[in-house]
């Protein structure tokens, strides 16, 4: 066989193999069956061999023809696949993500153009869910097996990092520091704030969301040496965002994680008071499945937080 092989004639073996009749192959290429069966035989004197029987109704593919049928068929398959590729760009990625609603619209939301600009081809799927916390340190509430059942790729996680079967990485400590609007603290006509003690005149917002780690007012009095101090006035909030917008709309003082303040302090919404940040033992971390490690949008958003954390 000298040259290459003619492309219809492929085309007409596979399509005449698939329905065993020269008449429904002409039908599917729009040409005549004579055209169809000129072009098996032109192919069949190329290769020299005979790859189907004649018969009265119809055709069956002799060995040589079935030989050589499903190799061929894939190759039909991957051309196919390669002209939609081109007419209609390449397939777009998808990264399920998982996190906190205040840390993802406060930490997450702001930075997430920068992802976006550096991997357009990668869509996002973000998930801002309550209910996967860690309320108890000793049973840990996430795993490989809910990242599996709910279909995350990666999670973003405060807590102590015991999370069974997954990749652990943690990328941010934390501190909880006290705060609130800047109109709060310029009113002149109200208590001041300029001393941890004058916080017994003010009131305090409190973040009683359950998940293990969370700033408490009673933990932070005692460790700025005010034990026995109590206050006359307090706000009691089941999340993170309510308690934060409390404090902004100058409702009182707010005691919360630096990481998901950081953004209003940034935009002067919050203000810092009293230098007396208090360490908290848990941190950030992200969580992925064990073989995530080769998926390259998981290894792109992962070093993409590193980054972030690092500005």
């Amino acid at each position: 066989m000298a040259g290459p092989l003619p492309f219809n004639a492929l085309h007409a073996f596979v399509v005449a193999a698939r329905h065993g009749s020269f008449s429904k192959a002409a039908e599917e290429m729009h040409v005549t069956p004579a055209a169809v069966s000129q072009q098996i035989r032109t192919l069949e004197d190329l290769l020299g061999v005979q790859l189907f029987h004649r018969l009265h109704r119809g055709l069956t593919l002799t060995d040589a023809g079935r030989a050589g049928l499903d190799q061929m068929q894939d190759g039909f398959d991957s051309l196919y696949a390669a002209v939609h590729q081109i007419t209609d760009g390449p397939a777009q990625l998808e990264l399920n993500i998982w996190a906190s609603p205040t840390f993802a619209s406060k930490w997450l939301m702001p930075r997430m153009h920068r992802f976006r600009d550096a991997h357009p081809e990668i869509d996002l799927r973000i998930s801002g869910s309550a209910s996967l916390i860690d309320s108890e340190a000793t049973a840990p509430s996430l795993s490989a097996e809910i990242l599996k059942a709910h279909n995350i790729d990666v999670a973003i996680r405060f807590g102590s990092g015991n999370y069974p079967g997954c990749v652990v990485d943690r990328i941010m400590e934390v501190d909880a520091i006290t705060l609130c609007s800047p109109a709060l603290l310029q009113n002149k006509n109200g208590p001041s704030l300029e001393k941890p003690e004058d916080l017994i005149h003010h009131t305090l917002l409190h973040d009683e969301s359950p998940y293990e780690g969370r700033p408490q007012w009673k933990s932070w009095f005692k460790n700025a040496g005010m034990e026995k101090v109590t206050c006359q006035s307090n706000l009691y909030f089941n999340s993170v965002q309510l308690a934060l917008s409390a404090a902004i709309e100058g409702q009182g003082v707010v005691l919360t994680l630096d990481k998901l303040s950081q953004y209003d302090i940034d935009k002067g919404h919050l203000v810092r008071i009293f230098d007396m940040p208090m360490e908290v033992e848990h941190g950030y971390h992200v969580v992925s499945l064990d073989g995530a490690q080769s998926d390259p949008c998981v290894i792109a958003f992962k070093r993409w937080l590193m980054d972030e954390v690092l500005l």
